[in-house]
């Protein structure tokens, strides 16, 4: 084994990149101006006020710099993205009568058969629009709301109005004002007191067209003493020109509710993905994060968990895999701004090919936040001597009655484990795909069967290769 080139190459992911015609019924020029924003508005008949949030985050957005730290984004060239794409098809809400190529791509991806299984509602988009829209009827019957965000926006003016982006400001960062301008697709949930969801709600995210940007919004609501899981998929298929993904979540988490948000996402090695996640949870409640990236060109990915309340908690665990050409700059942040709170954050990374993949996180305490409590765990794996890993934790603390620990470990897939296994009969190449199921083991065991099945299989296709 000493001394033995060992390397993983990429295949293609035939399932994900498969693409359909560049259809459409309606999109804006490439850029952004005021004019697009404003187009983009009157396509989806808004009121007054939301054209003016938009058009006041475009001031924001020119105004503000790109990130002076953190991964080169120079190569993302706005005036070359369309910011808006409406697919041939306006919302259905029954399968059948989805045009028969975007129903195939959702086919493909397991949709309507995880809705028939597993799941309690589902939201489908592709490209800039919401396509299909469900929930069970039994869900609906106990006050769950499932929307798409322009029925919410117009269904439930008020609420949106008070909430929309009130978490993530435009004024946050460049790319939550871009969002802000443009902003279309995504979905909006409430779950009345007291109610407990016992199976799953799924929002899926296709970008199926090239050199555009995709900016779904998500707004979730769970009231006090409530229980949900919600799962977010994202995909895309490989083109030749960049894309870009600006997402936002926006979660509120009342007095001793739980919410767990699971993401797996496999954008293409062409996607800019900056996405913007962030939590508020109040006395006794709970927002679990479940996290796995495993596509995009860059990412810049840090879901927040704001802790207002006593008692409130945080838990995230997430896993990134980057091969060749990617930069994948993912981790948490955690403000504990009430006493008595806690947070636990494990990230796992795994590098091959020249990949690079960074923990970015931070826990602030503040003065007021006694007794708080947070655990930070960083484990990176690679796979090659050309690829990076590396860790850069942040801790602002501002009070001495606290119990903080950070842990991070980088290293290698040691040969002694591979000759071990090997002895046993099994061969190189399957030892190494062992070890790597066993690193992500505490990801995959979190989540529903059929996700956890779905992201074991995009580590065997991350892995599968050859060995020379």
């Amino acid at each position: 084994m000493k001394g033995r080139k060992t390397y993983v190459a990429d295949i293609e992911r035939e399932l994900y990149d498969q693409r359909n015609p560049f259809a459409y019924s309606y999109k804006t020029e490439k850029g952004l101006t005021p004019e697009i924003v404003e187009e983009i508005s009157a396509q989806k008949d808004e009121p007054q006020w939301m054209l003016d949030f938009r058009l006041k985050s475009l001031e924001i957005y020119h105004q503000l710099d790109l990130p002076p730290w953190g991964p080169d984004l120079t190569d993302l060239d706005i005036a070359n993205i369309v910011t808006y794409v409406k697919p041939e098809v306006d919302l259905k809400y029954t399968w059948d009568d989805i045009p028969e190529d975007i129903k195939r791509t959702f086919d493909l991806l397991g949709i309507p058969k995880a809705e028939h299984e597993f799941l309690a509602g589902v939201g489908a988009q592709y490209d800039s629009e919401v396509v299909y829209h469900s929930i069970q009827k039994n869900a609906a019957k106990r006050g769950v709301v499932y929307l798409d965000m322009e029925s919410a926006v117009r269904q439930y003016e008020d609420l949106i109005r008070e909430y929309f982006m009130s978490l993530v400001p435009p004024h946050d960062h460049k790319f939550a004002a871009l969002h802000g301008a443009v902003w279309s697709g995504g979905s909006f949930v409430y779950v009345p007191a007291g109610v407990h969801l016992e199976i799953p709600l799924q929002s899926y995210f296709r970008l199926n067209a090239p050199g555009a940007g995709q900016f779904e919004h998500t707004l979730i609501i769970v009231e006090p003493g409530s229980n949900l899981h919600f799962i977010e998929g994202c995909s895309a298929p490989r083109y030749s020109v960049n894309n870009l993904h600006a997402g936002c979540v926006e979660l509120f988490v009342r007095e001793g509710s739980t919410l767990r948000y699971s993401t797996i996402e496999n954008w293409s090695r062409n996607m800019y993905n900056l996405n913007t996640k962030r939590a508020l949870v109040e006395k006794n409640g709970a927002i679990e994060w479940v996290s796995g990236s495993f596509g995009s060109k860059v990412s810049m990915l840090y879901p927040m968990s704001v802790l207002r309340g006593e008692r409130a908690r945080a838990d995230f665990l997430g896993i990134t895999f980057a091969g060749s050409g990617q930069t994948l700059d993912t981790g948490a942040k955690v403000v504990h701004a009430a006493p008595y709170t806690s947070s636990n954050i494990n990230s796992k990374s795994i590098s091959k090919g020249g990949g690079t993949a960074i923990y970015r996180g931070l826990i602030k305490i503040t003065k007021d936040a006694h007794h708080a409590k947070s655990t930070v765990s960083c484990e990176s794996l690679m796979l090659d001597n050309e690829s990076v890993a590396d860790t850069v934790p942040v801790l602002e603390i501002g009070t001495d009655d606290v119990d903080i620990g950070h842990e991070a470990k980088i290293g290698r897939i040691s040969e002694e484990s591979i000759f071990y296994l090997m002895s046993r009969g099994i061969d190189e190449d399957e030892a190494r795909a062992m070890i790597v199921r066993g690193f992500v083991e505490p990801i995959s065991k979190e989540l529903p069967l059929e996700y956890a099945v779905e992201m074991n299989n995009l580590v065997k296709l991350e892995l599968e290769g050859t060995i020379g």
